[in-house]
């Protein structure tokens, strides 16, 4: 989340990771790839957006948390582009504080998905209802998190982005990394037990051939299996980040290269890897075959749908035509899981 931390002289521009001068090789190659994976992380967060968009996939409670998710992951990612390390004012306050805000944010609908998912499945409550208090939960968290060194002052000069400085460690560890780690253990326990509650109840299934039954095992599996890789991609590109900051902590006056280096190559990735997640859903690429984009195209920017008077016409009926042939099934359900045995109830947690 902050990069190498490093005191700048006040009449010299040094590097990031190190008292050197600014042009030399190694900071260059830290700022260029820090910008780097900041731009595939931006340029991820707006391809989901864009098929999300195109496919209208904004319905239903598990889609708008999707979007969510998106949307900040996407500012996160703008942060990492925003510049070179600012020198000490409100503009590095404002990014550092900014930084920590859609960080945090996008940790929380990660975890919200995650418990979304648990109370559907494991629980078999119906989330509904929890929409607002998702949102509350998702935005106002990280803004006290993010505010709480604002307050007390302790936002500055980081190295390739502002953050917090490097005379607070302990502010790092307990305003992110602490609470990032816990939260991913926490995330890895509900998917184990999600993975072995699906599994069990497939297991329950079989027997007599029910061919609706096989479609939505078919469904449970499918569905579980992009969503339990949110928890591992945020835990791999968290795990350099957080070895450099041991190595600062430990050694602040002989900073690491490599560990800078991978560092910065990592930290700006949640939006590349939530896109890397969204695409191992076999459905969105069906839906974005050749046709399937052509036609998604022509509904989002050819709409041909005209109002006209309507001439009634000699319309004889028959008895076939008069059967209600309607389908009951509600293909945009606000649930991430279900089987045909399962009932959400509207109930409290």
């Amino acid at each position: 989340m902050d990069n190498e931390n490093t005191k700048s002289p006040s009449n010299v521009s040094s590097c990031v990771f190190s008292n050197t001068d600014s042009k030399d090789y190694r900071c260059v190659v830290i700022l260029t790839v820090k910008r780097a994976t900041g731009t595939f992380s931006l340029v991820g967060c707006v391809f989901m957006l864009f098929v999300i968009w195109l496919l209208r996939r904004y319905h239903s409670l598990a889609q708008k948390m999707i979007l969510s998710l998106t949307v900040a992951a996407f500012f996160d990612s703008m942060a990492y582009v925003m510049g070179e390390s600012h020198p000490e004012g409100s503009l590095c306050k404002f990014q550092a504080w900014w930084l920590t805000y859609f960080d945090w944010s996008a940790l929380a609908w990660v975890c919200l998905i995650t418990l979304n998912l648990y109370l559907n499945l494991v629980r078999e409550i119906s989330t509904n209802r929890y929409e607002m208090l998702y949102h509350l939960m998702a935005w106002g968290v990280p803004l006290v998190m993010a505010s709480l060194p604002l307050l007390k002052g302790y936002y500055g000069e980081a190295g390739a982005w502002c953050w917090i400085t490097d005379n607070h460690v302990a502010w790092r560890f307990g305003i992110w990394y602490v609470p990032l780690f816990s939260l991913i253990f926490l995330m890895i326990c509900c998917y184990a037990r999600i993975i072995y509650v699906a599994n069990k109840r497939m297991q329950s299934w079989l027997g007599t051939f029910n061919p609706e039954r096989e479609r939505r095992k078919v469904s449970l599996a499918e569905e579980i299996k992009p969503l339990k890789w949110y928890p591992s991609v945020y835990l791999l590109v968290s795990i350099f980040p957080l070895n450099n900051r041991l190595h600062n902590a430990f050694y602040p006056q002989n900073p690491s290269f490599t560990l800078t280096l991978l560092h910065v190559l990592s930290a700006p990735l949640h939006g590349l890897a939530n896109a890397f997640v969204f695409g191992l859903d076999r459905d969105w690429w069906s839906l974005l075959s050749p046709t399937g984009l052509q036609l998604a195209l022509q509904s989002r920017l050819c709409d041909r749908t005209r109002i006209g008077e309507y001439y009634p016409g000699a319309v004889r009926y028959t008895q076939a035509d008069l059967v209600d042939l309607s389908d009951d099934d509600d293909d945009d359900t606000n649930v991430l899981f279900y089987s045909p045995d399962m009932t959400l109830k509207d109930r409290g947690p």
